[in-house]
This record gives C-alpha cells, structure tokens and sequence, in this order.
C-alpha cells in the first residue's frame, strides 16, 4: 500500500481484494460476527503487543472495518462523501462549533 490511506483508497482497495455484489447478507453477518469477536477482545482488553495482532482489539476493527468497506462497495455508498454529509448533521444536532 503506497497510496495514503483515505476512506476512497480504502473502499477501492478492499472492492479490488473482495467484490461479491451477491454476497450481500453474507457480508453483513460477517460484519455482525466480527462486532461480536470485538466485544470480546474487548471486553478482556487484548491490545497488540510486539506487532502480534491475532486474537487483538486492533484485529477485530480491521476486520469490522472491512466489512463496513465491502458492504458500502455492494451497496454503491462512498464513505468519504455520508462521512461529509453525516458531521454536517450532527454539527447541526449537537450545535457543535466547527
């Protein structure tokens, strides 16, 4: 990976890897699962230690996070541009200063 890692790169890296439209409900239970696994890791606070990632709270938001990327991949959603949209709501909603 030589490109900085933006929202775009990232979707556009994972579609390339892993791009099943079909495999729509099959990403999402996916996705359910590894939220399931982080509860986990979690709940016993397993951090990453000498770069040993298995079994880690930073394995399990990778593996969340992929599954958000494929999933807005099927579905045709840019993250970049609902993560824009979305902080313009909640700076409205929260009354945040910018």
């Amino acid at each position: 990976m030589e490109e900085k890692l933006t929202l775009s790169y990232l979707q556009k890296y994972i579609k390339e890897k892993d791009f099943k439209p079909n495999l729509k409900h099959a990403y999402f239970l996916k996705l359910v699962e590894e939220v399931g696994e982080l509860s986990e890791v979690l709940r016993k606070e397993k951090r990453m230690i000498n770069s040993e990632i298995k079994g880690t709270i930073e394995e399990e938001l990778y593996d969340v996070f992929y599954y958000v990327l494929a999933l807005a991949n099927v579905y045709e959603v840019d993250l970049e541009e609902a993560f824009i949209l979305k902080e313009e709501v909640n700076d409205k909603k929260y009354k945040r200063v910018k």
